[in-house]
Formats: structure tokens, sequence, C-alpha cells
């Protein structure tokens, strides 16, 4: 409680009350949040029971359209779902598949840069070579290498497996940012005094780097895990576009825009816009808290 009560006594929630921008990027993302989590309650259908779905339904305009149903708020697909529905599911997906891969990458980036920035010598060269080499590549390149060869390696996987190769393949394009910010702040901090005064007493260089250097450099690595989901998101969005993402049968966001594609000239523009558009307002207002959570966090622009 008393953390709880620190927290709203603190200079980051009074820079969040007086920033509107950021007020209301947190409303729609928190939105975005609650529709994913609790879809099975407040969707109007479900996507996944084939026993609900009607063909003759299929591509269905919204309801305030001409030839529109009041079942479906905003149309239907080509195989009769509900957009809706649809878009709520498919925001979980895309979520879980953002969240999970930027916080393995955080853990792997975080690990490394901290050992690479307390350790230095030849550890820190390794390590900072391996960053530099996987930074030479674009990011979605190396998330389809990753998940292309895995999926020749295990054509008959099940979903699940799918999924985690999915978030491996993401997770493995963003850790070298965490690895280089936490190793810069390191450098910095392994040459105070508290962590020389550690030294002096004893403490195991693994209690310091846990226990006295890492607290002191999650500022900037919060700021970049929270532009990291948006992106990551992206990423997810634009494989599965690509039909190398998630299960086909899956409704992602990624999955849905690749479908409404097919349809964007025939005359059925929602099939593809709506799931675009709910793409656009969860990566703008993770991108709007990220960079006021930069912000919040800077002392020099306070």
């Amino acid at each position: 409680m008393d953390a709880i009560k620190r927290f709203f006594d603190g200079d980051i929630w009074w820079s969040f009350l007086r920033s509107p921008l950021a007020i209301a990027a947190a409303l729609v993302a928190l939105a975005c949040v609650f529709c994913a989590v609790f879809a099975e309650l407040i969707a109007p259908h479900n996507p996944f029971d084939l026993a609900s779905l009607e063909l003759l339904d299929s591509r269905l305009p919204p309801s305030w359209m001409e030839g529109g149903s009041p079942n479906y708020f905003l149309g239907t697909d080509d195989q009769g779902r509900d957009l809706l529905s649809a878009l709520m599911y498919g925001a979980r997906i895309s979520l879980f598949v953002g969240l999970a891969s930027v916080l393995l990458s955080l853990l792997v980036g975080v690990s490394l840069g901290l050992l690479a920035g307390f350790v230095g010598g030849r550890v820190d060269s390794f390590i900072m070579r391996i960053c530099d080499v996987m930074l030479s590549f674009p990011a979605i390149l190396v998330a389809l290498l990753i998940d292309g060869v895995a999926k020749a390696r295990f054509p008959h996987a099940p979903e699940s497996l799918s999924f985690l190769v999915l978030v491996l393949a993401i997770a493995m394009t963003g850790w070298m940012q965490y690895a280089r910010t936490v190793r810069g702040s390191t450098l910095v901090e392994r040459n105070k005094e508290y962590v020389q005064a550690a030294r002096i007493i004893g403490v195991r260089p693994w209690r310091i780097m846990t226990r006295h250097v890492l607290p002191n450099v999650t500022g900037p690595v919060l700021v970049l895990a929270t532009i990291h989901v948006a992106g990551a998101i992206t990423i997810e969005a634009t494989l599965s576009f690509l039909g190398v993402g998630v299960p086909p049968t899956t409704p992602s966001l990624g999955t849905l825009i690749r479908v409404g594609n097919d349809f964007l000239f025939s005359g059925e523009w929602w099939i593809a816009v709506w799931p675009g558009c709910m793409l656009v307002l969860i990566t703008l207002s993770v991108n709007l808290l990220g960079d006021w959570l930069r912000d919040a966090l800077n002392p020099r622009l306070r």
C-alpha cells in the first residue's frame, strides 16, 4: 500500500495527469486490452465456432450501409464471421504475441547487456559484436528466416508450437536494443561510489549486478519496452499478412488484413479497413504512451 501511495504522489503520476494526450492514449490502449482479454464475454459472436458461421451472411457491409444486417455492426468477412467479434479475438492474439515476444527479448537483452557492461573485456566485445551482426539485418527478414526454418523443420507442428516459434522469431529481432541500452547505462553505474563500496565490503558481483546496478538502469528499458510492444505487434501483423505468422485459421489482425486485401478492390473495403484501423489504434496508443513515459522519466524535461 505504501508503494501505491508513493506512486500516486510521485512525479510520474503528476506528469500523466497533466498530459491529455497520454490520458487519451492510455484510455484507448486500456479499451483495446479490455476487449481482447474479455472477448468471450463481450463479443457478439464467436468467430472460432464453425457451427455458428453462415456462408450466406458472408461479405455483408456494416449495419448502417445498404444491405447490412443489425446482427453484424461492422459487417462480415468472406467466411461470414462477424468482424467486430473477430477484431476482439484478433487483438487478443496480436497483443499476446507482442507482449510475450517483448518479455522474452527484454529478459535476454537486459541479461546480456548487464553482463557485458559490468564484466567488460572480451565478454563485452563478444556480446556487442553479436549485436552489431544482428542489427545489420532488417528485423522482418530475421523473423522470416527463423519462422521459415522452424516450419520447414517441423512441417506438422501443432498450433501451440507455431505461436512459440512466432514469439521466438520476433524476440530475436529486438533483444539487441535492450542489450546496448543496458550496457551503456551499466558502464556508467559500475564506476559509481555505491558499486565500489559494495565491492570493498565483499558483495558478490552477481548480487551487485542484480540488486544495485539493475534497478538504476531500468528507466530507459521501460521506455524502450513500451515502444517495442507496438513494433512487435506490427511485425506479427506483417508476418501474418505474408502468410508465415499465426495459423490461417486464427483471426489475428494480420490475417484479417490479408483476407480483406483480396476483396479490397471489389467493393468489400470493410474486411480490410476495420482490422487495419484496430492495428493503428493499438500501435499508435502504445507509441504515444512510450513517448510520454520517455519524457516523464527524463529529469531534464521536468
